[in-house]
């Protein structure tokens, strides 16, 4: 089966990207076809700097690597390395109703919170299809809020495909139902674009310092507390299993700790989950040479698909002659 996913580098790759999407992708390696690229051009909807954009590429595909992606066992590539995408992009707008974009939650949402309203953001639906059919995806695993982009690749896809013959394959997406939606800080989801993130890697004392701003409720030191529906557990939940989870749980039942004991221990547990990663990521870090060639091979490699396909596409749509 072949799967694919993609991290945009528009800052620090957060615990929401990595329950979300790069831990299903890498435990899936040894039973899957992985294809994961870093989402530079997707980025572009919110970074602007250059210098910051290129620094973001090298810090994700750095941390990607140190978290386990095997590129000897998967395809792993910056997007703009395979400019084929692009011309697809382009290709696939000839098939794009107004409408469809028009209709696009995740469009909707962010202008609706402040951010510029733009070609490349309103548009971004499509790119995400070229990125799905370039490579013959099978399964999209995405958070829920991502299951919409999906269809429209399929509808996309689906209204090239009546003209042109079954050129591509049809995605169907996959949603970790568990991890659909990780909260963030303030109990949205967790997004870099809202600002509510906690990091993977970086200083500890930073890390804490975020997760005390976690949004809980008021309610008296020494009173039970309701676990359900607090943000602290429900992200700490991602990390803890079996009797670990259920100790926990009864520590919200007993009462006679505040909501600020148990962000200490969401730090201490997120800390040690992440201490085996980190010294690949210093690895990797001092090494950006190691992971620009390891880029360059994931590239080529996934060239090797795009190529033949693009062909397929020009033929049939009169762009060769």
């Amino acid at each position: 089966m072949r799967l694919l996913t993609g991290i945009q580098s528009s800052g620090d790759l957060h615990i929401g990207n990595y329950f979300g999407s790069i831990k299903p992708m890498i435990e899936a390696q040894n039973d899957n076809e992985i294809f994961a690229f870093i989402a530079n051009y997707h980025a572009m909807t919110s970074v602007t700097d250059g210098k910051r954009l290129a620094a973001l590429t090298m810090q994700a595909a750095t941390d990607f690597l140190a978290l386990g992606m095997d590129p000897n066992k998967s395809t792993f590539w910056v997007q703009s390395d395979v400019k084929e995408v692009l011309e697809l992009y382009w290709v696939l707008s000839s098939f794009t109703p107004m409408g469809l974009l028009e209709r696009g939650h995740s469009y909707k949402d962010k202008t609706a919170k402040g951010i510029a309203s733009n070609h490349n953001l309103f548009s971004y639906p499509v790119l995400m299809a070229a990125d799905i059919l370039m490579f013959n995806s099978e399964i999209i695993p995405v958070g829920k809020d991502q299951i919409q982009h999906v269809e429209m690749a399929r509808d996309i896809a689906t209204k090239f495909n009546n003209l042109h013959g079954d050129i591509f394959v049809i995605p169907e997406h996959r949603v970790e139902t568990e991890v659909a939606t990780v909260p963030g800080v303030d109990g949205q989801k967790m997004s870099k674009s809202y600002g509510n993130t906690i990091n993977i890697f970086g200083e500890e004392k930073k890390q804490l310092k975020t997760i005390k701003k976690i949004v809980t409720e008021s309610a008296p030191l020494e009173a039970p507390k309701e676990f359900e529906n607090c943000n602290v557990y429900n992200i700490a939940k991602l990390f803890l299993q079996g009797e670990d989870l259920k100790e926990l749980e009864a520590r919200y039942q007993r009462g006679g700790e505040g909501h600020g004991h148990f962000k200490l221990y969401l730090a201490e547990v997120i800390w040690e989950y992440f201490r085996p990663y980190r010294e690949k990521h210093e690895h990797y870090s001092t090494n950006p040479d190691e992971v620009r060639d390891i880029l360059k091979f994931g590239a080529d490699k996934a060239r090797t698909v795009a190529q033949p396909l693009m062909e397929k596409i020009r033929t049939a749509t009169g762009i060769t002659y």
